[in-house]
């Protein structure tokens, strides 16, 4: 089955700053919603709001598409909240058949998604109180019953918390059925609330904590020693060690341990296995490089091995092809990821940016707010780099004038092959000189660049662009916060679109 994957050009509609604007179909809308959701407020838009569209959106698209979507989410851009949205959305609307049940068995990856689809599934439906759980979809009571037989005695117990929903209230709901003696003595064990505390370098920190100690540096010591050993047993997952690197160095260990946790760090193998988003890189960067250790240099080149390695599947570009990475730093770009995160929508532009200029070999690379401004820097360390540019960032003012950089290679003639462009997609002319991204790249393709492409990469999924995403215009829509973003570019030189990985999802 192949979807319609352009914008509409039929009307045009303003975006929320008012500036012209195309709407999408409603696979890319929902494509772009989905890949840049983190269900948080965000500079144009409420959390509430958000969701709301993607229940909307779900409505008007194809079951099947929706539950591509879905796998997409969770498998390749490494999604956990959204694609379980879009589960019970689409158990609300869909019957017949038993798509739903096998969605839900594939999404569902940890016990604790379990309870989050089931909380979310109440909140959707209206329930609260003792009736949260009245009447669930038989697909998907059947899906999370499979579900359940995916984890051991270890994973149930790692993830029973406390919440609106426990494990063991969705045990009662779904009844799944055993897959032999020894796991039903598992699920029993969970309804008595019996199941061993599972061993986790949170359980293992908490009981140093609670320990009794003569004096403070007893406790210290006992604090390094856990670290010192967890580090030592392998059994700190990459992204907890990405996570307490700032834990570790405090607690001053060994310089053996030290060599160990860079050695972890950018072990090609242990960062594919991670599946870490990129900007995760630049939040542990910045949370080292703010310590006083004599190991943090170390540390900091670990990191930029580490995303280096994160990106060494991106298809980078050779010399013959001339690539233009322009970054959005508007005050719209300045908000955070989600509710939890340090890490803003500018900073994820950036990362992106830099990882694309780190793999090709012609290219130039600036940002843009009132002004447009080339910046030139090495194409080796993407951390430092992105750090460079957010130390800079004030040197174009905050507004959203994007068609600054096509105006710029129209005026100087200069020929480039591909222009990518990391924003919100919210541009606006704070100018008033009647400048437009759709004009500009309209009259640089007439009289300077006929083959040249644009990619937008929309990093926060509002449902509108500046111009009309078709191949007869060069332009290009490709969403979300991931390196996986980049595998788009090869669909796209093969004919594909941005859909084309998901089209081909099949259950």
């Amino acid at each position: 089955m192949r979807f319609n994957f352009f914008s509409r050009n039929t009307a045009t509609v303003v975006n929320h700053e008012d500036a012209a604007s195309f709407t999408l179909t409603p696979q890319m809308e929902l494509y772009a919603a989905v890949a840049t959701a983190a269900l948080s407020d965000q500079f144009y838009e409420k959390a509430d709001t958000r969701l709301e569209r993607l229940r909307e959106l779900v409505g008007k698209n194809e079951p099947l598409f929706v539950a591509q979507l879905a796998v997409y989410a969770r498998e390749s851009l490494h999604l956990r909240s959204v694609p379980l949205v879009l589960c019970v959305e689409l158990a609300r609307l869909h019957r017949g058949d038993n798509l739903l049940s096998r969605l839900v068995a594939r999404v569902v990856q940890r016990p604790d998604e379990i309870t989050e689809l089931l909380a979310y599934y109440a909140r959707a439906n209206g329930r609260n109180g003792t009736k949260i759980l009245n009447r669930v979809s038989k697909q998907l009571q059947k899906g999370l019953a499979l579900s359940f037989n995916k984890f051991d005695g270890y994973q149930l117990a790692k993830y029973d918390r406390d919440g609106a929903v426990r494990l063991r209230d969705a045990l009662f709901l779904v009844h799944p059925t055993a897959r032999d003696a020894a796991q039903q003595a598992l699920f029993d064990q969970l309804v008595r609330g019996e199941l061993p505390t599972p061993y986790t370098w949170e359980t293992e920190l908490s009981a140093v904590g609670q320990a009794p100690y003569a004096t403070p540096a007893e406790r210290t010591a006992a604090v390094t020693r856990t670290w010192e050993t967890l580090v030592a047993s392998g059994k700190l997952g990459y992204m907890a060690l990405l996570r307490n690197l700032r834990n570790i160095l405090e607690a001053n260990v060994s310089a053996e341990t030290i060599t160990q946790v860079c050695a972890t760090l950018a072990n090609r193998a242990a960062v594919a296995r991670s599946k870490q988003l990129p900007f995760r890189f630049l939040a542990a960067f910045r949370e080292v490089k703010a310590l006083q250790s004599g190991h943090v240099a170390a540390v900091l080149t670990a990191l930029e091995d580490a995303i280096a390695h994160s990106a060494a599947n991106l298809r980078g570009f050779g010399p013959e092809t001339r690539v233009v990475v322009a970054c959005d730093v508007s005050s719209s770009m300045q908000q955070p990821i989600s509710a939890r995160s340090k890490v803003l929508l500018y900073d994820v532009s950036l990362v992106l940016g830099m990882l694309l200029q780190s793999r090709s070999q012609n290219v130039t690379a600036g940002m843009f707010g009132d002004t447009w401004k080339r910046i030139s820097l090495p194409r080796g360390p993407v951390l430092r780099n992105v750090e460079e540019f957010y130390r800079r960032e004030g040197e174009v003012g905050y507004s959203t004038n994007g068609y600054l950089v096509v105006q710029d290679l129209r005026q100087r003639r200069e020929v480039v092959d591909k222009v990518m462009m990391f924003t919100d997609v919210q541009l606006w002319n704070s100018r008033g000189d009647g400048g437009t991204l759709a004009l500009e790249w309209a009259e640089y393709r007439r009289t300077v660049a006929p083959n040249a492409r644009l990619y937008l990469f929309d990093l926060a999924g509002h449902g509108t662009v500046p111009l009309e995403v078709r191949p007869e215009t060069g332009v290009a829509l490709i969403a979300g916060w991931s390196d996986k973003i980049f595998d788009v570019l090869t669909a796209l030189d093969n004919g594909g679109s941005a859909l084309t990985e998901i089209e081909a999802i099949s259950f």
